[in-house]
């Protein structure tokens, strides 16, 4: 598919409900910081997001805000070692980093005494 920009676009059509993997993006109008998170966390999806500003405290305080496995802020190189994953019907798990290893390992617990 080719890079395909879709706008004015409202909240409640599908094309902004759900996932869209390719080189898509959906430009939702909004007047409000608080109502662009609020279209943004009003999805059952929640892999990731972007907030692009250049007020750095404000970009980091939305980004805060945002229910998704990932938040970009200012579109930073990529990061391997920070986790990726979703929330919500983005699924669980995480890949990459730390948090990505740990999906592979198996915790035991010996408790009691002599346990040590």
């Amino acid at each position: 598919m080719r890079p395909t920009v879709l706008a004015h676009v409202r909240p409640d059509m599908r094309i902004a409900r759900e996932e869209i993997f390719g080189p898509v993006i959906v430009l939702i109008p909004y007047d409000t910081e608080d109502e662009a998170v609020e279209i943004a966390n009003g999805t059952d999806y929640g892999l990731a997001g972007h907030v692009q500003g250049r007020d750095l405290a404000r970009v980091r305080a939305i980004g805060r805000r945002l229910r998704a496995g990932r938040v970009l802020l200012n579109h930073p190189a990529l990061d391997r070692t920070a986790p990726f994953g979703g929330f919500k019907q983005s699924g669980i798990g995480r890949e990459q980093g730390r948090y990505g290893l740990e999906e592979f390992l198996e915790y035991r617990a010996l408790v009691g005494y002599g346990a040590e």
